[in-house]
């Protein structure tokens, strides 16, 4: 059998292959000038309909590979071969089904690699193009110069795109015809006069057996689907077989992985329970209920294809347990508290139950100008999670404090008991009980307290942030607490301090200003006062103050309100008040910018509202990571008193509030 080189002639299949390999490997007299690897740029004619366009460009090894992998021509030649398949596939998972496609490979004479960008237009050509499946193709790239290159142009032509014809389901051997029901008719969506597009036919037939396994047919299986072309109508007919099986409820649960965690406490804690209607939904929300416990590195669940001999699903979960131990830092400057430090020791799973404790050792008042030394704060915190009931926690902590603040020093050892319930996803009450023994010297005369109080506090939360240190860019938070005390020392006084901080948020995107949480504007209100008696009958750390970034920016901490004469000390309050504005702008991809005012008031007349207003204004700083925006602020007071501070800077992480 013969093949004579440079002539087209009519061949097999076979025969026309055997001489393209052959021909890419007959010498020439000009070869010592060819380029190899041969260089080439590709150039998509576009068809008019963007999201087509994309997916021909996805489709294409031209255009993916001509960057990053050089080949010699009988392998260029291989892949505008391939190229035709991958192509006519895109055109068809549109519902192209009668599409063309042609390519046609120039010389692009006098360019050098980087003439053009590629894809995007042609570049002058030499010579008469080449059709992508001539035979001789290899050999006409191999004569193609050095310093030129080939252009391969694609054309496609769509033609008619496809509708859906006839839609069929055909149940599984032995089983009874099938009938949708609304549901199930909604989920499958598919239904004739609709474009012929591969992912909609496959999708149809995945979406009605998530929909079947949701009303409890765990065994439920939807084939891929048969698809008939009918050229003449232009239309694309589907047939799919459907198995519903069994309607099924869950059987027993298997726990695999548990080392220290009981398996009481998972089965607890499950929002599924054996007997409950099948439900993969359900099944995977339980799944990430158990995984958010935070004990366990990672949670799976599994179950076979065949049921119990009861006829029920059995659940197969997998555990594998996370760290016990952890080791983190705290820190922390302004210049009114100055420095704090400190290392934190947490222990999780204490008692098999998902229980945690933490220790944590802080150095306080390092350098700030509303202290008088070194303190520190060292405490143990223990929480124990579903105390009751799933929607509770029980938390206890035991706390040793110094404070040498210019108002007072005090030295303290308390211990308190609360528990928290979660009423929904927005709400949460929190209850308990304090106990305070705790030494105090103000103004030259130390007293000792023992103080016994009962505080509740409820708070509500729609930013929809779940981390507390994420910025909020939306919503409204509020916090209100009312802690009836009593001072048992030196002469009995009750007093019940209240307190109440709302906060709002408003993204001016909403305004058509700036492009979602990148403009937000920031307002928080507190109010407090405490009744039942007079402001030196009640202990000086019970008192109310307001000065420092929780409250009025700008005056040290406990720097705004009645002051003893001649002196920096406070004496505190039975009412404050106090307001913020924040604007806070995102610059680029990691920082930002804040401006903001503060005002506040504190008096002794159990009356929020009257007293001396203190306004501190300033600007900061924001550079964002994966864990919250690190704050840099720094404010000044706009109507100092005469031994105020005359700015104040605030170092932390998260937003002031």
């Amino acid at each position: 059998m013969a093949c004579t080189l440079g002539a087209h002639v009519t061949r097999s299949a076979g025969y026309a292959s055997l001489c393209v390999i052959m021909a890419a490997f007959v010498p020439r007299g000009d070869a010592a000038r060819a380029a190899d690897p041969q260089d080439y740029t590709t150039v998509l004619r576009p068809t008019g309909n963007a999201d087509l366009d994309a997916a021909l460009r996805a489709s294409s090894d031209l255009l993916s590979l001509q960057k990053t992998q050089a080949v010699s021509p009988f392998a260029l030649t291989g892949r505008i071969h391939n190229d035709y398949s991958r192509l006519i596939s895109a055109l068809e998972s549109y519902g192209y089904y009668a599409g063309g496609i042609t390519m046609t490979v120039t010389d692009v004479a006098g360019h050098s690699k980087a003439g053009d960008k590629a894809g995007d237009r042609a570049g002058d050509t030499s010579g008469a193009g080449h059709d992508g499946r001539d035979p001789d193709l290899p050999e006409w790239m191999q004569a193609i110069p050095a310093g030129h290159r080939a252009q391969v142009t694609i054309s496609v032509t769509p033609g008619v795109q496809f509708l859906i014809g006839t839609v069929t389901l055909n149940p599984d051997s032995g089983d009874p015809p099938v009938h949708l029901n609304a549901d199930e008719a909604r989920a499958f969506g598919m239904k004739p006069g609709i474009p012929a597009q591969a992912e909609g036919v496959l999708s149809a037939g995945a979406a009605l057996q998530v929909a079947l396994t949701e009303e409890g047919y765990a065994l439920a299986h939807v084939g891929t689907p048969q698809a008939w072309l009918r050229p003449a109508t232009h239309t694309l007919d589907l047939a799919y077989t459907v198995h519903r099986g069994p309607v099924v409820n869950l059987g027993a649960f298997d726990f695999a992985g548990l080392q220290r965690t009981h398996p009481a406490y998972i089965a607890r804690r499950m929002t599924i329970a054996p007997g409950e209607l099948y439900q993969p939904s359900r099944i995977e929300r339980a799944r990430q209920d158990i995984a958010a416990t935070g004990l366990f590195s990672d949670v799976q669940v599994n179950h076979g294809d065949t049921l119990a001999s009861d006829g029920t699903m059995p659940l197969d979960f997998t555990f594998r347990e996370g760290k016990r131990h952890s080791v983190g830092v705290e820190g922390g400057y302004s210049t009114d508290l100055g420095g704090r430090a400190g290392v934190t020791w947490t222990h999780n799973n204490l008692f098999g139950n998902a229980e945690r404790l933490r220790l944590t050792a802080l150095i306080t008042g390092l350098g700030g100008s509303a202290e008088q030394g070194l303190g520190y704060d060292f405490y143990a915190d223990l929480m124990k999670p579903d105390f009751g009931s799933r929607q509770q926690n029980l938390s206890a902590r035991l706390e040793g404090i110094k404070q040498e603040l210019y108002s007072y020093r005090q030295t303290a050892l308390l211990a308190r008991v609360g528990v928290v319930r979660h009423v929904n996803r927005l709400w949460n009450v929190s209850f308990g009980g304090e106990i305070e023994q705790e030494q105090i010297q103000q103004m030259r005369t130390t007293n000792s307290y023992f103080i016994v109080s009962l505080p509740l506090t409820a708070n509500y939360d729609g930013t929809g942030v779940d981390n507390p240190i994420t910025p909020a860019t939306h919503g409204v938070r509020i916090g209100a607490s009312i802690t009836p005390s009593a001072s048992l020392t030196d002469g009995t006084s009750f007093f019940a301090i209240m307190q109440a901080t709302v906060s709002t948020y408003f993204d001016l995107t909403h305004l058509g200003l700036s492009h979602p949480g990148r403009s937000v504007l920031a307002w928080r209100g507190t109010i407090g006062n405490v009744e039942g008696a007079s402001t030196f009958a009640i202990p000086p750390d019970q008192r109310l103050y307001a000065g420092g970034s929780a409250t009025v920016r700008g005056f040290r901490y406990q720097g705004v309100g009645p002051q003893f004469a001649n002196t920096r000390y406070a004496v505190g309050g039975t009412s404050m008040d106090a307001g913020s504005f924040e604007y806070r702008q995102r610059i680029l991809q990691k920082f930002g910018a804040v401006g903001f005012v503060d005002a506040g008031q504190v008096t002794g007349n159990h009356t929020p509202f009257e007293g001396t207003v203190r306004v501190g204004a300033g600007a900061g700083a924001r550079y964002y990571t994966p864990i919250g925006p690190v704050r840099l602020d720094v404010a000044v007071p706009l109507n100092r008193p005469a031994k105020g501070d005359k700015w104040e800077l605030y170092v932390g992480l998260g937003e002031t509030f």
